[in-house]
């Protein structure tokens, strides 16, 4: 099942740590840890295997990936020896990974985008490819009526400049017959026309917003609040982190879309807004490195008083990664089991899921694992999906909480 890994910003500190990582693995030079599907519960024969990934992409950026992850190896990021371990076959990746296409008309740069990803398919006999978007967070975009219908935007996209790079990356994987995953808060799939559009040509798509620190915590935290009957008076996080996300998003435009997809999950789990907020500031200085900052004051017994405050210190990249390795290989099992449209079972990898779904991680873990469980075994394996599935209360270790 030779599955192709399309990146959307491939040159970035994300993608290339992606990249690095499955080399890394492939190669048995580290071990696949933060990547959930190497976990028994989600062991399924239908996964493609690390070493059946083959990567390419698109970026504005012209800086050679080597140079990105020896650049990455100075910030701390990547070990300076599992680089220069896969250093050749990093740069046989190269190829692949080409300037953004920019038409004369959205039209033709969907056309040209969905061309590359047609050619990329073919020229390495994959049987599907997965874009996956790890650029820079977007605007949000003002609303426009060709949002609801695929005839009307199909029309739009000749003439006006209606979709956001992002939308415009999931409109070519569709018509390409690609799956989608939106790793960022940007617009991607979240369209109704693009939703018509992945039914039409019956491919599926994920997002949104990968889940790798201060709101992975949350979603722990707020259904243990909640199950325990205590009431969150107030709930206000800073973060701070340099790199190239840090300055894209202290873009006043750019902070408001991280922002919102970060306060959904304490609405939805405790079923009320607490006071406060949430803010995200740049430090240049402190690179690929993010800490967040978490104050929570919360009412008990008799209305006493009390609070919750931690502190999270993590490497973005490296948190990242394992996550779009695993979401490339379900959303690819999920492609080949037939599906369309929508996966609300990956809601477990996102700050802002598509759908209505649960927010707490341990519910997220426990429909993740049952609908992989689910899957028909390909035809031609003797290998069964992982005896371990976990039941209701599960943690993502396997063992019951």
């Amino acid at each position: 099942m030779r599955t192709g890994i399309w990146l959307v910003g491939a040159r970035g500190s994300v993608a290339v740590t992606s990249i690095v990582g499955a080399l890394a693995v492939r190669a048995s030079l580290a071990d696949p840890v933060g990547c959930v599907t190497e976990l028994p519960p989600l062991r399924h024969p239908a996964l493609p295997a690390l070493s059946e990934l083959v990567f390419g992409g698109h970026d504005v950026s012209c800086v050679g990936l080597v140079k990105k992850a020896h650049a990455l190896v100075a910030a701390g990021v990547l070990p300076a020896a599992v680089v220069a371990a896969v250093a050749d076959e990093l740069a046989a990746v190269e190829p692949d990974v080409r300037h953004a296409p920019d038409g004369t008309t959205q039209h033709d740069t969907i056309t040209r985008i969905a061309a590359d990803l047609v050619d990329f398919r073919e020229r390495h006999g994959l049987t599907r490819v997965v874009v996956v978007n790890v650029s820079s967070t977007e605007a949000i975009p003002p609303d426009h009526p060709a949002f609801a219908d695929a005839a009307a935007l199909a029309a739009a996209l000749h003439h006006e400049h209606v979709l956001p790079p992002s939308a415009r990356y999931a409109y070519a994987a569709f018509t390409a017959g690609c799956s989608y995953v939106d790793f960022t808060p940007s617009t991607g799939a979240r369209l109704p026309a693009l939703d018509q559009l992945a039914a039409r040509h019956g491919v599926p798509y994920a997002g949104s917003d990968g889940k790798t620190g201060e709101t992975l915590l949350k979603s722990v935290l707020a259904p243990m609040f909640a199950m325990r009957n205590l009431q969150v008076r107030s709930w206000s996080g800073t973060n701070l982190l340099g790199g190239g996300d840090g300055a894209t998003l202290a873009r006043p435009e750019a902070n408001a879309a991280k922002v919102a997809s970060k306060q959904r999950v304490l609405r939805e789990t405790l079923g009320y807004e607490p006071e406060g907020q949430t803010r995200i500031d740049y430090v240049p200085d402190i690179g690929d490195l993010k800490t967040a900052w978490d104050l929570i004051t919360f009412s008990g017994f008799l209305g006493s008083r009390m609070r919750l405050e931690f502190t999270w210190h993590g490497c973005d990249s490296a948190l990242a990664a394992p996550l779009v390795l695993d979401l490339a290989r379900l959303t690819a099992a999920a492609h080949a089991q037939g599906l369309s449209g929508p996966l609300p079972e990956l809601a477990f990898f996102f700050k802002d899921p598509i759908g209505q779904v649960p927010h707490g991680l341990a519910e997220q873990w426990r429909d993740l694992c049952e609908w992989v469980q689910g899957w028909d075994v390909p035809d031609g394996t003797d290998e069964q999906p992982g005896a371990d599935a976990p039941t209701r209360g599960a943690e993502p270790g396997g063992a019951p909480s």
